[in-house]
């Protein structure tokens, strides 16, 4: 009879057990802003920053949202003034 010895590492994760599945590479997003050539974000325009807000009022991150790291810092300076000018609210509603 033999003592095979396994590591807690192997019990709590499946070790050999676990097959891996295959995802799919996900798509690459594009920016918005880069795709239709906007050089500057207006804090005017509510209605396209409404889409880079959460319900709760937070601002969507680069990667989720799938903008450049250049437009992603005019959009949360865009989505602050406009908090401010009482355009956007500061908390969902």
């Amino acid at each position: 009879m033999e003592n095979k010895k396994v590591s807690a590492a192997s019990k709590d994760f499946g070790g050999e057990d676990k097959v891996k599945k295959s995802r799919r590479p996900m798509k690459k997003k594009v920016c918005e802003f880069c795709e239709k050539g906007i050089a500057e974000i207006d804090y005017k325009d509510v209605s396209r920053l409404r889409r880079y807000v959460t319900e709760k009022g937070k601002i969507i991150s680069a990667r989720t949202s799938g903008c450049c790291a250049r437009h992603q810092r005019q959009l949360t300076v865009a989505i602050k003034r406009a908090r401010m000018v009482a355009l956007l609210p500061f908390k969902g509603e």
